[in-house]
């Protein structure tokens, strides 16, 4: 022990895990007051982190507070019943994880440890968490797992938190005004609770990417949930659903959404047109499903099972996935079958008109148009033409009197040829998509048309990339989707992009990511699932902390161990920039 014990004043580090230790050692708690006559002194540094982890230690000196300049303190997988109240002396503290203890109440004082960044209480008997922790404002991390919990703090609201993990407790509401000042959340994690509803405020979390709710008493989903922009996975089983808002078609990102074992009696219209990848539907009330899901196309997993289907055959429902969606597509109606909507068509054109005076927006979308009618364009001020899901193979030169237009969505179409001309004439264009369009070959300085865009998608529109795509004529842009374009080699010009976000490049033929990636220092998300990789360069670990989201599943990889890719994208990063050190 005085061997380790010296070697921690050296490094200012000390591991005592797994050590059956029933206490801690009071020289741990002197700290520098410790050295001894063979020691230079002069060579000695605080102690910075403390690992305890998985011992039998009942409780925390009050000495503790000798260890001022302590950031990260580990006493996980212990006995401790209580923390001492000089925790809240130590001033340096980042990271404390008092995980898997019996402590039945954090101190107070606890709130007074303002460096406090990540803190880990799951899996005690907590009953509820202090409103001092309200004083740490750097504070973003909060796993309280698998306690007593029954409320949250207000003050948490205080917090710049963007992980928050309370799972297997007594939370009955997650408060409208916390839920409403918690912006930069991008996980939250309330499953296994008794939530009976989800605050309108959820709208207020457009950087959620992760939120899981499976598992409570939730009966509807309110339409605010439009506004969780960046949702990447929605859990929701296990709930009591007996339908879906209308809004949930406006989750672009959603890339997983489980709604198994709830009472749902329908899937909405509007929810198929979704870029999902998973769907989970079994275990529900549905007698039947809209044709509209086999245009679902990116949908690689449906499952139906446990559900009263009388329209399907069962050998369908327990298939493979694509077979169904094909089965489906084949039912929906013909042209001569459609012939008899035209006049609600009609009335769907003049409503979008008239609403569009007041909204700024027009969509006309899954109308089966294949020219928009001259009396739809009744305001130039329109902000937003969402026309996707129609047969349109060229523009209205309307359009181009839309000198406002900032979002112009034109998904599932028929248009051929790179729309230039149209996209010049719109100075405040910030958004296209033309993704399941035929296009052909964009001309080589076709992006320049649309130089100030921030998110654009051609998925789905194979061989429309020149051989050198000018990505960096829309230095602005901060998402691009390029997904099934049958792209064989990254297209270089992406790296110039400082300010993307979002790069999905899933679906396609590439063999190779080049070291340069690490260049995407903005990146927060990056999918290359389902293509042919068998190696990512270890640079790619330089774009940790912010990627936070790596897709790399279906791909020949043999540079990664399987255990690793499975514990997800921080472990990968991690191993990724190992390897770079060991280089």
């Amino acid at each position: 022990m005085d061997r380790i014990l010296k070697a921690a004043r050296t490094s200012g580090s000390l591991n005592l895990s797994n050590r059956s230790l029933r206490e801690v050692p009071d020289d741990v708690y002197k700290s520098l007051d410790a050295v001894g006559q063979d020691e230079k002194w002069w060579e000695a540094v605080d102690l910075q982190k403390l690992i305890l982890a998985h011992n039998n230690i009942e409780s925390l000196k009050e000495d503790i507070r000798n260890l001022s300049a302590l950031s990260i303190l580990n006493v996980s997988h212990n006995e401790l019943s209580r923390l001492p109240a000089a925790i809240g002396e130590l001033q340096m503290l980042k990271s404390l994880d008092v995980s898997f203890n019996s402590i039945a109440e954090i101190p107070e004082a606890i709130g007074s440890a303002t460096a406090l960044v990540k803190f880990d209480c799951s899996n005690n008997r907590l009953c509820f968490l202090p409103s001092s922790l309200g004083n740490c404002l750097n504070f973003s991390e909060i796993k309280a797992s698998n306690n007593n919990i029954s409320y949250l703090p207000e003050e948490l609201a205080n917090c710049s938190i963007t992980k928050l993990n309370v799972e297997g407790n007594k939370l009955e509401t997650l408060s409208h005004n916390f839920i409403a000042s918690c912006t930069m959340l991008t996980e939250l994690n309330a499953s296994k609770n008794m939530l009976s509803s989800i605050p309108e405020s959820v709208g207020c979390l457009s950087r959620l990417i992760r939120l899981e709710l499976h598992q409570n008493r939730l009966s509807s989903i309110p339409s605010s949930i439009k506004g969780c922009s960046s949702l990447l996975e929605f859990y929701i089983g296990n709930n009591a659903l007996t339908s879906l808002p209308a809004e949930i078609g406006s989750l672009t990102q959603l890339g997983t959404f489980d709604l198994q074992s709830n009472q749902l009696k329908e899937f909405p219209v509007e929810a198929c047109s979704l870029h999902l990848s998973v769907l989970d539907l079994s275990n529900n009330s549905l007698s039947g499903l809209p044709l509209e899901i086999g245009l679902m196309t990116t949908l690689r997993k449906l499952l139906l099972t446990g559900n009263p289907l009388r329209t399907l055959r069962s050998s369908l429902v327990s298939g493979p996935t694509p077979a169904l969606l094909r089965y489906l597509r084949s039912r929906l109606p013909t042209d001569e079958e459609s012939a008899a909507t035209t006049s609600m068509k009609e009335d769907v054109v003049s409503m979008a008109a008239r609403l569009s005076l007041t909204s700024k927006e027009i969509s006309l979308t899954g109308l089966g148009l294949d020219v928009i009618p001259s009396d739809v364009w009744k305001s130039s001020d329109i902000t937003k033409i969402n026309l996707s899901g129609n047969s349109i193979a060229e523009l209205p030169s309307e359009i181009m009197s839309c000198v406002s237009l900032e979002a112009l969505i034109l998904s599932k179409n028929k248009i051929v040829e790179w729309p230039g001309v149209v996209l010049s004439s719109l100075p405040k264009l910030i958004c296209l998509k033309l993704d399941g369009n035929p296009l052909k070959e964009i001309p080589s300085d076709g992006f320049a048309t649309a130089s100030k865009l921030q998110v654009l998608d051609l998925s789905g529109t194979a061989g429309s990339l020149p051989d050198n795509p000018a990505f960096s004529s829309i230095s602005e842009l901060q998402e691009l989707y390029l997904r099934r374009m049958q792209i064989s080699a990254f297209p270089l010009d992406i790296i110039s992009l400082q300010l993307l976000r979002i790069l999905d490049l899933s679906q396609n033929s590439l063999q190779l990511i080049p070291a340069s990636i690490k260049g995407l220092t903005s990146l927060t998300e990056l999918d290359l699932s389902d293509n042919n990789i068998s190696s990512v360069p270890p640079e790619l670990g330089l774009l940790e902390p912010s990627l936070q989201v790596l897709r790399l599943d279906g791909n020949p990889l043999r540079s990664i161990r399987r255990a690793v890719l499975d514990r997800g994208t921080k472990a990968i990063l991690k191993y990724l920039k190992e390897k770079l050190v060991e280089q």
